[in-house]
């Protein structure tokens, strides 16, 4: 029998099999068992494509990296050109970027590296399409733009199934559980807070990763796919942003409904050129971006280029982004903003600024 035939009955199985106390126990090792075996699979397929040389090599550069994936003749290329200016190709028929695109866009201040992915379709983590290629350069991104065509939004679920099965958590936040293994005394689980599974089940999906000895710490309510997802230990969790586009062909009682359906996300058309300047502003705010001023000792800070760092960013990480040397010498930093109680104000590297912030740092000669 083939994984893949596994899987399906595995799944078949799960499927057939009511959810309740009796159950619990035996559903919770099936799901434990499809997501090691998928796993495996994507492993294997992954190997495959190494050996062929097949792959695409995309070098990240600039402040963050936005990706954007969507079904073959969306619209990304067009996208991609009026985000950027780069002269992708273009035309009316399937599969024209047939590698990646990259483009940059340059907004107040950010320099936001933007891929354009060859077209994703159904089946693409398991290999279709080269879509384990594709799929492998989203798992860096910062920022991933899932872009619909408004006359197809039964793309968006496929595209969110694509992502999920290739490890992909969008705007969500890994799981507050610890799993510290061990070389003996079995399962020991502590949880600040009740859980919907008990212990037993814990245990019965670790055992599924022959994980039997560890001591398993639980902060929050999870899911038991949170759960297996902690125990593989590759998940991707990246923010996500909706771009519902061709909005110049539908019109406004079509486009309220698709509103209704996708709320927050933004609404173009690539096109006609039709809010772009509202989707740029949107990427620079969910890369959750501050701009930070440097002040050289004794001189006036430079006002028109900014460091753009990430929200919650130190003085260490400021340091370490202008040189390593910069951690390794300092002696104290002043800032002039939101962050202090006065101009001025003399910190450490473990001072978290604010946008808008002036940061003079003074370093050991």
């Amino acid at each position: 029998m083939t994984i893949e035939e596994d899987i399906k009955n595995i799944e078949d199985e799960i499927r057939k099999t009511p959810y309740n106390k009796a159950t619990m126990h035996h559903h919770g090792r099936l799901k434990a068992k499809l997501a090691r075996l998928k796993e495996d699979m994507q492993k294997r397929a992954t190997a495959k494509s190494a050996g062929k040389g097949e792959g695409y090599a995309v070098k990240k550069s600039g402040d963050a990296t936005v990706v954007m994936v969507g079904f073959p003749s969306v619209g990304k290329s067009t996208l991609l050109n009026c985000l950027t200016g780069t002269a992708a190709e273009v035309a009316d028929y399937d599969f024209t970027t047939l590698d990646v695109i990259p483009g940059t866009l340059l907004y107040k201040g950010a320099r936001m590296q933007i891929l354009d992915l060859p077209g994703l379709i159904a089946g693409a983590a398991a290999g279709r399409g080269r879509g384990k290629e594709v799929l492998s350069v989203m798992r860096n991104a910062d920022l991933i733009l899932i872009i619909v065509d408004v006359f197809h939004p039964q793309q968006y679920d496929i595209l969110a199934k694509e992502l999920y099965d290739a490890g992909i958590r969008v705007n969500t936040k890994p799981p507050a559980v610890v799993i510290h293994k061990a070389s003996r005394g079995g399962i020991t689980v502590n949880s600040t807070v009740e859980l919907e599974f008990d212990d037993r089940m814990i245990k019965a999906v670790l055992a599924e990763y022959k994980i039997h000895n560890a001591e398993v710490l639980i902060r929050e309510r999870i899911t038991l796919d949170d759960l297996i997802d902690v125990v593989i230990g590759n998940r991707k969790y990246i923010r996500t942003l909706t771009v519902l586009n061709k909005i110049d062909l539908v019109n406004s009682e079509q486009l309220q409904t698709l509103m209704e359906q996708f709320p927050g996300a933004v609404t173009i058309s690539a096109a006609a050129g039709i809010n772009i300047e509202a989707l740029r502003e949107r990427v620079y705010n969910e890369l959750r971006f501050i701009r930070i001023y440097m002040k050289p000792q004794g001189a006036s800070p430079d006002m028109n280029n900014p460091l753009v760092m990430k929200t919650d960013s130190t003085v260490a990480d400021v340091c370490s982004t202008i040189h390593r040397d910069f951690v390794t010498n300092f002696r104290y930093a002043r800032i002039w903003g939101k962050s202090v109680k006065y101009g001025g104000q003399r910190v450490g590297l473990s001072h978290v600024l604010t946008d808008g912030d002036v940061l003079s740092v003074v370093v050991r000669k």
